[in-house]
């Protein structure tokens, strides 16, 4: 039986830029650093985001964006102050795709690799509700 999530894993050209834009950006907090050891495949480095396991091994960046990416929630009311951070660290913001009134805000940027992560205010009920409703 599936529990739940055990972890999310990005691989990353810098780990302490990666490291920076995760602590500033959803405010993780470092649990796990190998320094030069290599337990896996590569340097790594662990952190907890609102009791989510992301993990960050070095190693190449990827070629390509695309729209594949994770999200994680915030609250309404800190759109303006997560958008400000991502733009103080001089990352890609991706405008959104449209979206119906009631199903939440989002802000789309990439990391220095080329993944793509989400902040969004909004939550799978209140979605729901509002695809009924139209």
């Amino acid at each position: 039986m599936i529990e739940g999530l055990s972890h999310v894993t990005f691989i990353v050209s810098d780990l302490d830029k990666m490291e920076e834009m995760l602590t500033k950006v959803l405010d993780a907090n470092k649990i796990y650093d190998s320094g030069e050891k290599t337990f896996s495949l590569s340097k790594e480095r662990f952190f907890d985001i609102g009791g989510v396991w992301v993990a960050t091994m070095e190693g190449d960046p990827l070629s390509a964006k695309t729209y594949n990416h994770v999200a994680f929630k915030m609250a309404p009311d800190e759109y303006d102050n997560r958008l400000q951070r991502i733009k103080a660290l001089g990352l890609e913001v991706r405008e959104g795709r449209s979206r119906v009134e009631g199903e939440g805000r989002s802000i789309y940027f990439y990391d220095y690799d080329n993944h793509m992560f989400e902040l969004h205010s909004g939550t799978l009920e209140e979605r729901l509700r509002r695809y009924a409703e139209a």
